[in-house]
């Protein structure tokens, strides 16, 4: 693994490498090309007034998921408030549906479908690409490295075991609680293995993620002079170590906090949760791959679950989590 190579990565020896007699585009140029007869690839290194190309996600982008993730808040709110004025599953109130597991999902899931849905519509036509393309997705490099992901997943679960044992979250936290309503928790396992890693990880690794190591890197530059590189020979966007790191554990802390309330904001619980989540930010970073972290994210949430299933008889006995 040669320097600056991340463990993920793609080896670079594999990659295709021109002949020895093959002439490069330098090589076969008789004169340097002037600003207006270069390509427009070229252009910025020979006229240092043509400015980069923003990278994607950015920070604005991040503030446009935010607007329309309210937006998708609202239309989650007023599916809410129409179920219940047909009294679906017997809920008559906002005090009942706070209580009962298909209104808490189903407006969760209105609200992830929602946001993601606006973002199919809008950022594809401010980045001149496709959504996927945007938040580099790439599921065959997930697929490839299916096997070291898995990996990833197992050791986080080795870190929950561990964290369990020298720093336990409460008995009774609001996610115990939930997971005791009628029914709940096949619908949680179900949810926790499919939307909820997906859309978590859009939102963190796919967004947030990338935006604070472009942030990072750009404040570095005005501070420092720092020239950034932006983008690699794959056209993958290019970080510097320091901002992936920074950026990862800004995130992480983020993270930990949006499910801190599921645990009380108990220390133990919101340690592991940052931790599992910068695993899941170097396998973003790593590969360069956000499939990559929802196959981790998906398969940690499988593992966790299925021990809940064996330890508790298929859910039968939730006393015993």
């Amino acid at each position: 693994m040669t320097p600056g190579q991340f463990p993920f990565e793609p080896d670079p020896a594999a990659q295709q490498q021109p002949e020895e007699n093959e002439a490069t585009d330098f090589e076969s140029r008789a004169e340097p090309p002037t600003t207006e007869s270069a390509p427009l690839l070229f252009r910025q290194f020979i006229d240092p007034e043509i400015v980069e190309e923003p990278r994607i996600p950015n920070m604005g982008h991040v503030g446009i998921l935010a607007l329309l993730a309210l937006c998708g808040l609202f239309g989650a709110s007023m599916a809410a408030r129409a179920a219940l004025e047909f009294h679906l599953f017997g809920v008559t109130t906002l005090a009942q549906a706070a209580n009962e597991i298909h209104y808490t999902l189903g407006t969760e899931a209105i609200f992830y479908l929602l946001t993601f849905a606006d973002s199919l519509l809008i950022f594809p036509l401010l980045w001149h690409r496709s959504f996927f393309a945007g938040i580099q997705w790439r599921g065959r490099t997930a697929l490839v490295l299916r096997g070291r992901l898995v990996s990833a997943a197992i050791l986080c679960f080795l870190l929950a075991l561990a964290n369990g044992v020298l720093i336990p979250g409460p008995t009774d936290a609001p996610i115990d609680r939930i997971f005791r309503m009628p029914g709940a928790a096949w619908l949680l396992f179900l949810f926790g293995v499919t939307a909820a890693p997906f859309f978590e990880e859009l939102a963190f690794r796919g967004f947030l993620l990338p935006a604070f190591c472009t942030a990072f890197d750009w404040a570095a530059e005005k501070m420092y002079g720092v020239p950034r590189q932006f983008q690699d020979e794959n056209a993958h966007p290019q970080w510097s170590r320091p901002a992936m790191g920074v950026a990862s554990v800004a995130t992480s802390v983020l993270f930990a906090l949006l499910h801190g309330d599921q645990t009380g904001y108990a220390m133990g619980p919101f340690l592991l949760l940052v931790c599992v989540s910068l695993v899941l930010s170097w396998a973003r970073l790593g590969t360069r791959s956000l499939a990559a972290s929802v196959l981790v994210h998906a398969s940690y949430n499988f593992i966790l679950f299925s021990f809940m299933f064996l330890g508790t008889s298929g859910f039968r006995h939730l006393d015993k989590m």
